[in-house]
């Protein structure tokens, strides 16, 4: 579709909720169509979300479609530029394959989900799923500081020529709408801004004299080297790494003493019922749990991010674990000021 301008008829398919529309792992494409063309798809089911609510140890596309159907799909073209022309007939044999499937998976699938009695809860995940928005991942100008392994360029003119090089391969995706790792790969960019070369012995000792990505970018990229160098616009704090939910830090006592016992729970549960623990609940949803410590079912409600088959699934059970927490503690207080009391008394 690289060449249609128009995608207006497209869109008034995936829009109408009469039609069920069979994704696996639909998220980008959900949010891509609606970032770039405006179209918000309407009644998905899922594969991925409804092999992984069944909890199945392999939930990939090729690995259903050889589970229920014997088939093995061959992952060889996974990585083709689907961008270049012509495709040829094992191209298209590829692309077929990957959805020559999906009706059938989406029949066995639902069946076993009404089974399992978890079929609301899939259909429940999939229109959270059509809501989903675009979300930028870095700040405008500061995209080359999230590289992997950026720490070893440790000098500021380092990171100078860093941003320059980023830049220049940010350009080129964009311009020939390729992924940027296919055009130069972040280890070229970080040995690059260690080495700053500039000339082409220097870029020689980094990129191999040979090799088509010298052919192609050497000469720019020395140029991109230069302009690094004489960069004097400041470098951007660090984006902070994003914080993985120990469940042990930022939530005060109360938020620890009960979010132990919830994961507890929530193990065990994914123990007895095979379920991956996000199908379960998150490590980041027991804690906003055990940060808003409901007492009843109405309060679990609105907790944020909770579905509702979460809270008629687990609700009872989550409340008890709360209520198992706070009443001993609270006996416990009372008996402390019972001998408190008692000692006092007898002074």
């Amino acid at each position: 579709p690289l060449k249609i301008e128009d995608f207006s008829s497209l869109g008034t398919l995936l829009e109408d909720r009469n039609v069920v529309k069979i994704l696996h792992g639909g998220d980008y494409d959900v949010v891509s169509l609606k970032r770039d063309h405006g179209i918000n798809i309407q009644n998905i089911f899922d594969t991925m979300i409804a092999a992984q609510f069944l909890g199945l140890p392999r939930f990939g596309l090729a690995d259903l479609i050889k589970r229920f159907f014997g088939h093995t799909i061959d992952k060889k073209y996974q990585r083709h530029d689907w961008a270049s022309r012509p495709l040829f007939p094992e191209h298209l044999d590829y692309a077929r394959g990957d959805t020559h499937f999906l009706i059938a998976l989406r029949e066995v699938l639902q069946l076993k989900l009404k089974r399992a009695g978890r079929l609301a809860a899939h259909e429940e995940e999939c229109r959270i799923l059509e809501d989903r928005m675009w979300s930028r991942p870095q700040a405008k100008g500061a995209g080359f500081l999230r590289m992997k392994r950026i720490r070893v360029v440790r000098e500021e003119v380092g990171l100078r020529v860093l941003r320059a090089v980023w830049e220049y391969r940010d350009g080129i995706a964009r311009s020939r709408d390729r992924p940027a790792f296919k055009v130069l790969p972040d280890d070229v960019l970080l040995d690059l801004a260690q080495a700053r070369p500039t000339d082409e012995e220097g870029l020689y000792k980094v990129m191999r004299k040979t090799s088509s990505m010298t052919r192609r970018h050497g000469s720019a990229l020395l140029e991109a080297v230069q302009a690094g160098l004489a960069d004097e616009r400041p470098i951007p704090p660090r984006p902070k790494p994003k914080r993985r939910d120990s469940g042990a830090s930022g939530g005060g006592a109360k938020v620890d003493r009960l979010l132990g016992p919830l994961k507890d729970w929530r193990n065990a549960v994914v123990k007895k019922e095979k379920l991956a623990p996000v199908v379960v609940l998150s490590n980041g949803l027991l804690k906003e749990i055990a940060r808003a410590a409901p007492a009843d079912l109405d309060e679990l409600g609105e907790v944020e991010g909770i579905r509702r088959w979460q809270v008629r699934h687990f609700g009872n059970q989550i409340i008890d674990v709360i209520a198992g927490i706070e009443k001993p503690r609270s006996a416990a207080g009372k008996k402390r000021r019972r001998r408190r009391r008692k000692a006092e008394g007898e002074d």
